[in-house]
């Protein structure tokens, strides 16, 4: 019986990665270069951390979700749209 547990986790995390696509992690500089590109950004962030802080933020882009994280908060452009998560989980 726990080897069926087993493996039915294998398959829900084998699926969750499924449905999180191909997520890039870059550096906060690259994820600037990366909303310059986009007519109108949206990007999610949210705080995290669990000894010090950070801030997550993440953006989709030609088919690809861009993340990065940064010890202090990143200066958005007036024109990004952003929307605050309680949390951005990235897989691996």
């Amino acid at each position: 019986m726990a080897a069926g547990g087993a493996a039915a986790m294998a398959v829900a995390i084998a699926n969750a990665i499924k449905a999180s696509g191909v997520v890039v992690q870059v550096t906060p500089a690259d994820f600037h270069t990366i909303l310059s590109k986009i007519e109108k950004p949206l990007v999610l962030y949210a705080k995290g951390g669990f000894f010090s802080a950070n801030y997550q933020y993440l953006v989709s882009y030609k088919g690809f979700a861009f993340f990065t994280k940064a010890s202090e908060p990143i200066l958005l452009s007036a024109g990004v749209e952003t929307i605050a998560a309680k949390k951005i989980w990235i897989p691996g």
